[in-house]
């Protein structure tokens, strides 16, 4: 089989790093957007130091989860007040960039319900305008600063959008260690987690070849030893870095085959439950694992790198793992009974995530 990987982020790692913005916009007005804390932390101080008279326009309040009810207006005073900008800069989470995936999508009229429509049409379009986008990850876990998409969410509909556009690749990551200090724990411990699920969920899909293997296998064995000490030595230079690493490579595997099941329900868990995404997209994995396994002889294979060939031990593993971390592994643990999962199992595995997974084929079953 060929093996094809294709990647157009300019990626850049290292301590550090963040202090190449103002090479990178040279001649070019910057909008940022980041979230409510970056100011006390120094964040923007430092960002409006770098970049001087270029940044023209700062967003700081994006909160988790980007809803359309506070992207609206987001989106609709951005075209307003900054529509003539050149770049948009994302210094945050997931849900920074997100966002400011979001905003870099200009519509006719500069509505974002123009957006919403396209969106839920569910084909590809051609936007009528887009910014060029820098992002900058301040946790590791995310991958969103080198894959192209979004999501929003529309808590009273209880629904969600993915935005996925040539345009909305960022055309620079920039991975700085350093930006990640002063994430806590829990949060730490949540977006590192997602990275788990980015990793294994290249793996035990239909999109996986052997370049985006390398990259997944590499990052599930730095996390699985990795997390654990972060959680307890949060000022380590040496494990921020090595996560951060870690997050990207599972970032690259996934940016290449997207996720899988343990997204698609992740989704629900989340929307409906409450959820935080990195718990909700890992809690199932020792359960994912185990409706994976057997499903195809090179995926096994695959697994078996990482894990041996015994999958009761490679569940309890993963198991233990989880609970290292404080992270409960069952549904019932949070508020979904048995059958409720099975129906959210069923509906999950029928999603445009779960259709990745290789053993869509199979009624996947809550044992």
């Amino acid at each position: 089989m060929i093996s094809r990987f294709y990647n157009p982020v300019d990626t850049r790692f290292g301590w550090g790093s963040l202090e190449q913005l103002g090479s990178l916009t040279e001649q070019q007005t910057v909008a940022l957007v980041t979230f409510p804390e970056a100011r006390a932390l120094g964040l923007v101080e430092r960002i409006q130091a770098l970049l001087g008279e270029r940044l023209v326009y700062v967003i700081e309040d994006v909160q988790p989860n980007p809803d359309v009810a506070e992207l609206r207006r987001t989106y609709e005073r951005f075209w307003q007040q900054a529509g003539s900008c050149d770049t948009v800069i994302a210094v945050g989470g997931g849900s920074a960039i997100d966002t400011a995936k979001a905003l870099i999508v200009g519509t006719e009229g500069g509505s974002f319900d123009e957006l919403l429509a396209l969106l839920a049409t569910g084909k590809p379009f051609v936007p009528a305008r887009c910014k060029r986008l820098i992002a900058a990850p301040t946790t590791a876990g995310t991958g969103s600063e080198v894959t192209p998409w979004a999501t929003i969410w529309d808590t009273e509909q209880q629904k969600k959008y993915s935005l996925h556009l040539e345009c909305t690749w960022p055309s620079v990551a920039l991975i700085d260690p350093q930006l990640m200090m002063t994430v806590p724990a829990s949060v730490t411990v949540s977006t590192g987690l997602d990275a788990l699920s980015h990793a294994l969920e290249a793996i035990w899909n239909r999109n996986a070849n052997a370049l985006s293997d390398t990259f997944a296998i590499s990052a599930i064995e730095d996390i699985l030893e990795c997390l654990p000490q972060l959680q307890h030595n949060l000022g380590s230079r040496e494990l921020r870095s090595r996560m951060a690493l870690a997050a990207l490579k599972a970032g690259m595997a996934f940016s290449n085959t997207k996720t899988a099941l343990a997204h698609s329900i992740s989704y629900e868990m989340t929307l409906r439950h409450g959820v935080p995404h990195g718990i909700a997209c890992s809690f199932t994995l020792p359960l994912v694992l185990g409706l994976a396994w057997g499903q195809d002889a090179e995926r096994d294979r695959t697994l078996q790198r990482v894990f041996g060939s015994d999958l009761a031990r490679a569940q309890a593993r993963l198991r233990a793992f989880l609970h290292s971390l404080s992270v409960k592994t069952e549904f019932a643990d949070y508020g979904v009974n048995a059958e409720q999962a099975q129906t959210l199992l069923d509906a999950a595995s029928k999603g445009a995530r779960g259709q990745n997974f290789i053993g869509s084929l199979t009624a996947p079953t809550v044992p």
